[in-house]
């Protein structure tokens, strides 16, 4: 796409549709007409100034369309993502949901008629049946315009369900190239085994989730060896001796694994099929949430977003929240947590009336705040890029119910609870991956020794095998500790692995809950049916081929 900053040094060929594009000489030429981009964030690709309508336009006539003519075409390209309302071509990004304005980017991004589509996570900030939506119109378009689709994706089971072939790369190279099908099947790389290992099931709860040890290294450290040599439990003298060359081990597969012929890496059977491990709650309840609404006033009138919610969270329980994009589950939250405050209803911590922190006393705050802790979606952004991991933590201990007698000791704890070194103390954020943020937020969070943890898509924004890892992490500090978590998630994979009851929304309603494996298995709801349908299964057609 020429995005690239101007100081980085691109080298090798480039050939779009038969035209040669030298990257070492950054153009715009090609963009929009020859590749087009759609952004994992559909709320920063769109103007917030501009109409959706206007968004379009903006291409169209760049490209010489007659201004007479410009409404008809709006109303033409947002009609080929689904967008049949006239009425949305006026609307502000804002006014939109999260899949309807992923749309309004894809119709933008599609304006020029690009011969290559590079989609870069489309999907990962929307709900199941969003996602599904958003997808299955992704290949439609895809087809019937014979368009080139790159969809990049941490995603295994979106990459099967929807591209033709996959390419696995790891630390700057491709480790495998395959069909689909057949890397699914039959993977020809170690690195790909342990993807597809931590992906979580949909179908059924795993005793142990399976992360990949250890970290990505640094791409200039691993120039002479394969790179993945230091995490591979398949690793011999000869994986030591130079980069390995992607090599075809069979038509249309290729892999870059030296021993892959030595080696039997099929993916492994999901046979495993162990019984869930009861909530040992003992009837006392955390959390009481009894009718809780939230409504906003604004031009158009009342905007209502809960309308009587209740559910009750016991004590070492885990309940999962689900629901659509715009349900209020981050809402439900944000007034638990005290970061916003409800219409009506009532919050109860331990017994406590939380629901106005305004009229609790300095100590019932302090003691609400010490209670009550919260795991944010995006570790980039949780942490004080100017503070180091050992003072992030030391902070938060200064919050616990009692004194801490040796506060860098028990900041090495925290590290270790976590599974990671006590060096990373003297770190600050910007050292460490995306896994490394989030396990410190965690031990952050459990450093004040809270009695309910709230996580808000805590593993959202990261690869299958770092979200493995630290749900792994959670599920076992919460058996472990009798820490109470409220988990709020749109992956019902990871519902089903964490979460011991789950809490259906739709449209600031319970619909459905219950027992995690029943409403997963039996859903007695239209829209739960709905959304179970919708989650990317192990079979390939998830999506009609």
């Amino acid at each position: 796409m020429s995005l690239l900053p101007a100081d980085l040094v691109v080298s090798g060929r480039m050939v779009v549709d038969g035209a040669a594009i030298d990257p070492s000489r950054p153009t715009a030429a090609h963009r929009g007409a020859s590749i087009a981009l759609l952004m994992q964030d559909p709320f920063t690709m769109l103007n917030p100034v501009m109409t959706a309508g206007a968004h379009i336009a903006e291409t169209l006539v760049a490209r010489g369309a007659s201004r007479r003519d410009l409404a008809p075409e709006v109303a033409r390209r947002l009609a080929e993502v689904g967008i049949d309302d006239p009425r949305v071509a006026h609307r502000y990004p804002f006014e939109l949901s999260g899949g309807m304005s992923q749309r309004v980017a894809l119709a933008a991004s599609l304006a020029n008629d690009p011969k290559v589509l590079v989609a870069d996570e489309p999907t990962t900030a929307l709900d199941a049946t969003t996602q599904r939506e958003v997808l299955e119109l992704l290949r439609r378009i895809q087809r019937a315009r014979g368009m080139g689709l790159v969809l990049i994706t941490h995603d295994l089971r979106l990459a099967f369900a929807v591209c033709d072939r996959v390419m696995v790369m790891y630390a700057g190279s491709i480790t495998e190239v395959a069909p689909s099908d057949a890397l699914r099947a039959a993977p020809k790389h170690p690195y790909t085994v342990g993807l597809l290992a931590s992906v979580p099931s949909v179908e059924h709860y795993q005793s142990e989730l399976l992360g990949i040890p250890g970290s990505v290294p640094a791409t200039d450290t691993a120039l002479d060896r394969c790179a993945f040599v230091d995490r591979c439990e398949h690793r011999a003298a000869e994986c030591l001796g130079g980069a390995p060359p992607l090599v075809e081990v069979s038509p249309g597969r290729w892999t870059s694994c030296r021993r892959v012929a030595d080696l039997d890496v099929a993916a492994a059977p999901s046979g495993d099929r162990p019984m869930r491990p009861e909530s040992a709650t003992g009837g006392a309840l955390a959390l009481r949430v009894t009718d809780l609404r939230k409504h906003y006033k604004g031009k158009g009138g009342e905007h209502v977003v809960l309308q009587g919610v209740s559910f009750e969270l016991g004590v070492g329980e885990a309940l999962g929240v689900v629901g659509e994009s715009g349900s209020g589950k981050t809402t439900i939250a944000r007034c638990i947590l005290g970061l916003s405050s409800s219409s009506a209803g009532r919050i109860e911590l331990a017994g406590v009336d939380v629901s106005d922190r305004s009229r609790l006393g300095a100590v019932e705050r302090r003691k609400a705040t010490q209670r009550l802790q919260c795991v944010f979606q995006d570790p980039y952004s949780t942490l004080n890029p100017m503070h180091t991991v050992g003072y992030t933590l030391a902070e938060a201990l200064r919050h616990r119910s009692q004194p801490v007698a040796d506060p860098a000791r028990e900041v090495a704890q925290s590290l270790e609870r976590v599974g990671l070194a006590p060096e990373l103390a003297r770190r600050r954020p910007a050292a460490l991956s995306g896994g490394q943020r989030q396990r410190v937020a965690i031990a952050r969070a459990l450093a004040v020794e809270p009695e309910v943890l709230v996580c808000d898509e805590p593993v959202a924004a990261l690869d299958v095998s770092v979200q493995a890892q630290v749900l792994g992490l959670l599920r076992t500090l919460h058996r472990e500790r009798g820490t109470s978590l409220l988990f709020i998630t749109h992956d019902l994979g990871v519902v089903r692995q964490v979460t011991d009851r789950v809490l259906v929304l739709l449209k600031g309603e319970v619909v459905e809950q219950g027992p995690t494996d029943s409403v997963l298995d039996e859903p007695q709801h239209d829209y739960t049916r709905r959304l179970v349908a919708s989650m990317p299964r192990a079979d390939t057609e998830w999506l009609p081929r």
